[in-house]
């Protein structure tokens, strides 16, 4: 496994998960949020097990990007970490547009390429799997079909 696939499967530890959402959530009562709070809470959600904190996590990322036109640095962080979100939860073609916008940036980064690379493999194992089981329902319905003919032609020969 690769250092990006591992990251891909890597998820958060509880613990760090409720520290940030607790720091989060009191500065967002306060009435101010850093960005780094947001980014800390939103880096520990897309590594979440679940998948509506993935999604929450993108969604926080995708407010970060927006409101930090001002740091290329970070809005490069910001697209990995969109990319690797929306990876997790099968959403590949979102994870190739944040690989791609990432890459206009900084054309050469390795680790961004090798988890474009990845996100197309998933692709094509999950286009794969979906074909597999298109198959098995045609062939389950064939079936079917094929024994209610059956049990047709052999009731009406009686």
């Amino acid at each position: 496994m690769t250092d990006t696939e591992d990251l891909l499967n890597e998820t958060v530890l509880p613990e760090d998960l409720k520290k940030y959402e607790k720091v989060y959530h009191e500065q967002l009562h306060g009435g101010s949020v850093t960005r780094q709070a947001q980014f800390n809470y939103a880096w520990c959600l897309v590594r979440s097990k679940f998948p509506v904190d993935i999604r929450k996590g993108i969604i926080l990322l995708e407010e970060l990007f927006r409101s930090a036109a001002d740091a290329e640095d970070e809005r490069r962080d910001y697209l990995y970490y969109l990319a690797l979100g929306n990876c997790r939860i099968k959403e590949f073609s979102a994870a190739l547009q944040y690989t791609s916008a990432f890459l206009e940036i900084e054309p050469g980064n390795a680790q961004v390429k090798t988890l474009e690379e990845v996100i197309r493999k998933k692709m094509e194992k999950a286009e794969i799997q979906e074909g597999i089981k298109g198959i098995a329902i045609i062939s389950g319905v064939v079936l079917a079909l094929g024994s209610i003919v059956g049990l047709g032609m052999a009731l009406s020969k009686k």
